[in-house]
């Protein structure tokens, strides 16, 4: 059987599953894939081989985003230990050696007005 001279292009759904389809094989994302030229399968392919080698892309996954966020001045790798880290703990919030905050000297009770003036006197 000879093959048709004047093929009917492909359905246009047709036509974008082939560009995906041809640029994920040859490493390209989804948007680049929708830029590959051609109405056959072999013309995409070839097409998407082409972009990929020009954009140096490959077949691997992007790296994984990182977690934690970024350190602290005060946390880099100056050779300071757990202890020398939970001493600076302390130290910043008032700690005792114990981790305890020091007891808070007693506010004074007397029998003041606390609304008092210095120099008023009330006359009878």
């Amino acid at each position: 059987m000879e093959p048709e001279l004047n093929p009917q292009p492909p359905h246009p759904a047709e036509l974008e599953l082939m560009k995906v389809r041809a640029g994920m094989a040859a490493g390209l994302t989804f948007e680049q894939s929708a830029r590959l030229q051609g109405s056959t399968v072999e013309e995409l392919t070839a097409d998407a081989q082409t972009l990929a080698a020009e954009l140096n892309a490959t077949n691997q996954a992007p790296p994984a985003p990182r977690s934690g966020g970024s350190r602290g001045p005060d946390v880099g790798s100056g050779g300071r230990g757990v202890s020398d880290g939970a001493a600076l703990y302390r130290a910043r919030h008032n700690l005792d050696e114990a981790g305890q905050r020091p007891a808070k000297k007693p506010i004074p009770t007397g029998n003041r007005n606390p609304f008092a003036e210095a120099g008023y006197t009330l006359e009878r």
